[in-house]
């Protein structure tokens, strides 16, 4: 349990401290990701609602993983790809949806902290399992879904050229480039929310604790 700790420790600078990520934190959320996965498997850890969350931030991870991959990929083989593919936006997509993803379990984590901290009985049934794992399935297919919008609108905007002669094409065009637009505000202000939230939360529990 000290290590899953250190794993959220370290998530949440990445995710909720630093205003963006870089090389050294990326690459210590992924080796901290991967050696979470292997504890985790492991029959010494209680899998209840918490570790479901914990099991779920580490595989979220796998897009930062696959974005590398696939740039690196097209770095060695020089792979040459149409414009209309616009593959820069397609790892830049993946890495958001890694971001978003991490930031609403972390919420997640902490608001079961707190339930945890303040209302233990009360809370028992809300914190189970199931409840975990519906939870962790619901934030990736919204986040992906944010994901395919994006992506959606960035091929739009790469051919926005052909399809200018099209009404219907030009109508798709705005219709998902106001819906992307929409929720990269969204997300940016929600981001903001969250860590507010976290950081009242982890205070009250704290301070809780110190009382104690």
């Amino acid at each position: 349990m000290k290590d899953l700790r250190r794993y959220l420790v370290l998530k949440y600078i990445q995710y909720l401290v630093l205003s963006s990520s870089n090389a050294l934190s990326t690459s210590l959320g992924l080796l901290g990701s991967l050696y979470t996965m292997i504890i985790l498997q492991s029959a010494k850890v209680s899998f209840k609602s918490t570790a479901v969350l914990i099991s779920s931030l580490a595989k979220a991870d796998l897009l930062v993983c696959s974005s590398i991959v696939c740039q690196v990929f097209i770095w060695t083989f020089g792979v040459s790809v149409p414009a209309t593919a616009s593959p820069p936006a397609l790892l830049h997509n993946l890495l958001t949806a890694n971001t978003h993803i991490s930031c609403l379990l972390l919420s997640c984590v902490a608001l079961e902290a707190y339930l945890i901290t303040f209302f233990p009985a009360e809370s028992r049934s809300f914190r189970t399992v199931r409840n975990a794992r519906l939870t962790s399935r619901v934030i990736w297919v919204l986040v992906m879904a944010e994901c395919l919008l994006f992506q959606m609108d960035d091929l739009l905007k790469a051919s926005s050229t052909a399809a200018a002669s099209h009404s219907l094409a030009v109508w798709w065009f705005q219709l998902f480039s106001m819906a992307a637009a929409f929720l990269r505000s969204l997300s940016y202000f929600l981001g903001i929310l969250l860590r507010i939230l976290n950081v009242h939360l982890y205070y009250k529990i704290f301070f809780s604790i110190s009382n104690r």
